[in-house]
C-alpha cells in the first residue's frame, strides 16, 4: 500500500517515524457524463478566465478569495513554514477510554506503519501500552492544508488512526426529533425487544453491497446485449400509515421464519393499537359454535323441564290404580 504522508508520532519525548496509509477503499461504481445525442464524453476543462485558454496542472496554484473578490496567492512553502508543531508530527495529547469518543466524530481511517528498522521498538512499545491500558490516544496532526484531530487505537498488531471532526463541526440535533409528543406502550416495547432478540447478531463479513452487484449485472447485460435483469417484485411501503402492533408482530414472525424457528403466534399475542383505553374482549371460540356455557345452561333447562313433567305422570297412574297397604319403608335419597 502506498503511503500518503510521512512523519512521526510524538509520544512524550519518544519520536516514532511512521508512514500514513489509507485503511479503507471505495468499491462504488463510478459513471461518466456523456452527450445523450451522440454518446460523446463530457469533460471538465480547467480554463483561465483571463486568458480564456486551458491550463495544465503545473500552472495551477491555490489562492484565498477575499471578501471583495480579490485573490490572495498561497504557496505550499507558505503553508510548510507555519509555526505549528503538527506540520509533520502526530502529537499525542491525551489517553482516554474508547467510549468517550462520540461515533459522530469518526472520519477517515488510516494505518500507521513503522518507517524503518529503528522505529520498530518504539512503535511496538506504544502499541502494547495502548493494548494494556485499554484506552485510545487523542492526537493532533496536519494533513492536506489543515490541522486535524485523530484517535489512535490498536487493530490486530497495527496502530490505526481515525480522523476525528472537531467538536464544533458536529451539528446539534435540533428540530430533528418528532415534534409531537408520542407515548410508547410497554407492550410495544416488549414486541420491539422480541424482534431485536429474534434478529440477533450478524457477522459484518457476511454483509455485501447488493446494489453494486445489481449495477454490475446491469452493465454486463447491456455490454453483451442480453436481456436486462428483472427487478424483484415486492410490496412498496410508500409511507403508508400502518398498525404498529400488527407490523411488529408480523416482523417477529418473519424474523423467526428466516432463522428457521417455529413462528408461533404465542410470543406476539398482542391486540392492535386502538384509540383510547383498550376494551376487554372475551375470546371467540375457534370453531365459530356457541360457547360451552350456553350449551350447559340449555341442558340444565331441558333437564328441569323433564323433572317437572315426570311427577305429573306418576300422580296420574296412582289415581287409576289404588295403592296397596304396605309397611312403611325408608325413602332412598334422590
Amino acid at each position: 500500500m502506498r503511503s500518503i504522508w510521512n512523519g512521526a508520532i510524538s509520544f512524550g519525548l519518544v519520536s516514532i517515524p511512521i508512514k500514513l496509509v489509507n485503511a479503507t477503499e471505495s468499491h462504488s461504481i463510478s459513471f461518466r457524463q456523456i452527450h445523450l445525442e451522440d454518446g460523446g464524453r463530457i469533460r471538465y476543462r480547467k480554463v483561465c478566465e483571463l486568458e480564456e485558454r486551458e491550463v495544465s496542472a503545473p500552472e495551477i496554484g491555490k489562492a484565498y478569495e477575499d471578501a471583495d473578490g480579490s485573490m490572495i496567492p498561497i504557496t505550499d512553502e507558505d503553508l510548510a513554514s507555519l509555526p505549528i508543531p503538527t506540520a509533520r508530527t502526530i502529537e499525542i495529547v491525551a489517553f482516554v477510554p474508547a467510549d468517550r469518543i462520540d461515533p459522530l466524530q469518526m472520519d477517515t481511517a488510516y494505518y500507521l506503519a513503522a518507517n524503518g528498522v529503528p522505529a520498530a521498538k518504539p512503535y511496538t512499545l506504544l502499541r502494547e501500552a495502548l493494548k494494556r491500558s485499554q484506552k485510545v490516544a487523542i492526537a493532533k496532526f496536519a494533513l492536506r492544508g489543515r490541522e486535524r484531530l485523530g484517535m489512535l487505537r490498536v487493530v490486530d498488531d497495527v496502530i490505526a488512526m481515525h480522523g476525528l471532526l472537531w467538536p464544533d463541526e458536529i451539528r446539534t440535533p435540533e428540530s430533528v426529533a418528532p415534534d409531537s409528543s408520542v407515548t410508547v406502550r410497554d407492550k410495544e416495547l416488549d414486541l420491539a425487544d422480541a424482534l431485536m432478540d429474534t434478529l440477533g447478531e450478524v457477522d459484518l463479513n457476511d454483509l455485501h453491497d447488493d446494489y453494486r452487484e445489481a449495477v454490475e449485472e446491469l452493465i454486463a447485460a447491456k455490454a453483451s446485449g442480453e436481456k436486462m435483469p428483472a427487478a424483484p417484485s415486492g410490496e412498496k411501503g410508500g409511507g403508508k400509515v400502518i398498525d404498529l402492533m400488527a407490523a411488529l408482530e408480523s416482523s417477529v414472525r418473519q424474523a423467526k421464519v428466516a432463522r428457521g424457528e417455529d413462528a408461533d403466534d404465542s410470543a406476539a399475542d398482542v391486540k392492535p393499537l386502538r384509540k383510547g383505553p383498550a376494551r376487554k374482549v372475551s375470546p371467540k371460540p375457534a370453531s365459530g359454535k356457541k360457547p360451552a356455557a350456553k350449551k350447559t345452561a340449555a341442558k340444565k333447562t331441558a333437564a328441569t323441564k323433564k323433572t317437572t313433567a315426570d311427577p305429573t305422570k306418576k300422580t296420574a297412574t296412582a289415581k287409576k290404580t289404588p295403592a296397596k297397604k304396605s309397611p312403611p319403608r325408608k325413602r332412598a335419597s334422590a
